[in-house]
Formats: structure tokens, C-alpha cells, sequence
């Protein structure tokens, strides 16, 4: 070979596959529910199937309000939100919003919640129901349970503020879920003071990952009036403000359970963001609050993660993890 001719390295392709427990997935970056919609919307701005999964807004047994407006709020470093669940029901769901995103070729984790463990084991019943309906529930790949809602049976407690309500509503998810096959990912609530106790009881209940984490608890008021600004009284924190709370959760729980399947999520914005939660434990990630700012974000966080993979020598996305403390 000629000199001033040398041939430089080619190098190889970052692999994005990704595995939660037992679901592969072509990549690790998933939307996070309540910032999607039920459906296809984000569809219009890039191809729902180049995601490692869409979570749709979380669904209970049957239609629900929601908090009266307003419901947003921006705050320093993120958004307060009080939209309160509000959704059409996972049958009506499931005929209205289901078929576009099979169509889309999207691969689909169904949020449920419910105000009751009966209404956790409703809930999941009819989503089995769902899947097995048409072709098109045949996209759904698993089921993430939000407990963050008001248990009825406990003077509207949070479920996931209790180990025992927690895991009972994760127990009577199981019950409904029975014969499905779908994985069971429990979102857990930063709001608690032991978070892997919570993690405990939900994985000793039924469920074969977690979710880390929802929404900090929050509020606005006007000083005016001194009445809150949002309608429903106090809200959830979301976005950048989040993050530091999320990795935390995340690394925490890794050590408790080595080998249980994590899926991070809380103010990813960038690649960067997503290789720190990957890099603290979590399996996959997924992209919220930067959606309402850029409906893009949560491809062009892939984009990103990717390009810091190749930039750092990272062959593999999920060597991100064995970095650091191994697992």
C-alpha cells in the first residue's frame, strides 16, 4: 500500500437491540405514557415502529373525566400536570386508537390503572380481552401498571405509597392478566422513603419488572388568591427537574435486584440523558415531558444515544450498564 494511502478503520455499527427480561426489542428509547396520547399522534412526526415501543396513556376498565382545567402548568425545569387520567376505556380503546398503531407497526405497552384492586383485575381482564380480539392487539408486547393513582379502599391513598396496597393491586392485576403471556412492568412512585421496599412487594406480588419512576408531587398557587393554579389542586412534576430523582431510583433498585428487568424514565431530553439512566441500571428508557416541546424527541433522543454510543466506543448499548457497578 502506497504511503499517505493507509486505509482508515471502519467503524462497525452501534447495535441498539435491547432486552427487558424476556421482551427484545430493536432499541432501549420508549414513549412514556400520558405524553403519546392513546394512539398514533406522534405517527405525523416520525415512524412509530423505528421506537423501541410506544406506551399509550393509561387506561382504566371503563371511561374516566379526569381533573377539571387547567391541567398544565410549566415550572423552573420541567411541568406540573393534573390532567388526572382521563381516558376513553380500554375497549373503546382498543376499537378506536389500537388498529393505527398496529397499522403504524408500532410495538405497544398498555398503561393500566384502576381506583380498587377489583378495578385492577377488571382493568386487566379486559385488556386480555383486547388483545385477543383482533389482529391488532396482536402489537401488544407487555403491560405497565401505574399504581401512582387514589385507592378507594384506603381513604384515596396512593397505591404505590404502601407496600401492601402496592402489591395488592399488582396481585389482582396478575389475576386479570392470567393466561396473557404479557410481561407485568409496576411504575413506582418517587414520593416514598423506601423505594425498593415498594419494588419488593410489587416483584413478590406478580410483577416481572419495574417502571422507575412517575411523577415528584408538586404544586402551584397564585399568590393572589393563594388557590392553586391547577384544576385539580396539586399535580405531578415531570421533565428536567425529574432526572436526577429517576437515576437515583434506578441505581438504587438495580443493586437491590440484580437481575429484575428496569425501564428508566424521568426528564430525558437527550442522548446523554438516556445513557446515564441506561448506564445506572435501567434496561430501556422512555421520553415524556420533552414530547410536548418537541413532538420528535423521543427519535431524536435514539439519534443521540446512538451517536454518544459511537463517539465513546460503546459497541453495545446494553454494555451501558456494565459500566460503573457491575450488576
Amino acid at each position: 500500500m502506497k504511503r499517505g494511502h493507509q486505509r482508515k478503520a471502519v467503524r462497525k455499527p452501534v447495535d441498539l437491540s435491547a432486552r427487558v427480561g424476556g421482551l427484545a426489542l430493536p432499541n432501549p428509547v420508549m414513549t412514556a405514557s400520558g405524553t403519546a396520547g392513546h394512539g398514533a399522534e406522534l405517527g405525523d412526526y416520525f415512524d412509530l415502529s423505528s421506537l423501541g415501543a410506544v406506551v399509550v396513556k393509561s387506561l382504566s376498565a371503563g371511561p374516566w373525566e379526569g381533573n377539571p382545567p387547567p391541567r398544565l402548568l410549566p415550572a423552573a425545569a420541567g411541568m406540573l400536570n393534573s390532567v388526572g387520567l382521563q381516558n376513553p376505556g380500554v375497549d373503546a380503546w382498543a376499537t378506536e386508537h389500537l388498529p393505527a398503531l398496529a397499522k403504524a407497526g408500532a410495538r405497544v405497552v398498555v398503561s393500566v390503572w384502576a381506583r380498587s384492586p377489583d378495578g385492577y383485575e377488571e382493568v386487566g381482564r379486559r385488556a386480555v380481552a383486547a388483545v385477543g380480539a383482533t389482529p391488532a392487539g396482536r402489537c401488544i408486547v407487555a403491560v405497565e401498571a401505574n399504581v401512582s393513582c387514589p385507592n378507594v379502599e384506603d381513604r384515596e391513598r396512593m397505591f404505590a405509597h404502601s407496600p401492601e396496597a402496592a402489591g395488592g393491586a399488582i396481585a389482582a392485576l396478575v389475576r386479570g392478566l392470567e393466561g396473557s403471556g404479557l410481561p407485568l412492568w409496576a411504575k413506582l412512585s418517587p414520593n416514598v422513603s423506601d423505594l425498593a421496599g415498594i419494588a419488593g412487594a410489587v416483584l413478590a406480588a406478580g410483577a416481572t419488572g419495574l417502571t422507575l419512576v412517575n411523577t415528584l408531587l408538586g404544586m402551584a398557587v397564585d399568590p393572589l388568591t393563594g388557590k392553586p393554579r391547577l384544576g385539580g389542586g396539586g399535580g405531578g412534576l415531570s421533565g428536567p427537574a425529574l432526572h436526577p430523582v429517576a437515576v437515583r431510583a434506578v441505581y438504587e433498585c438495580r443493586r437491590a435486584f440484580p437481575s429484575v428487568p428496569i425501564v428508566g424514565v424521568g426528564g430525558v431530553t437527550t442522548g446523554y440523558d438516556a445513557a446515564e439512566l441506561l448506564a445506572a441500571g435501567a434496561d430501556a428508557v422512555q421520553v415524556g415531558t420533552a414530547t410536548f416541546a418537541d413532538p420528535q424527541a423521543p427519535r431524536r433522543v435514539l439519534g443521540e444515544l446512538e451517536q454518544w454510543c459511537a463517539v465513546h466506543g460503546v459497541d453495545r448499548v446494553g454494555d451501558l450498564g456494565r459500566r460503573g457497578v457491575e450488576r
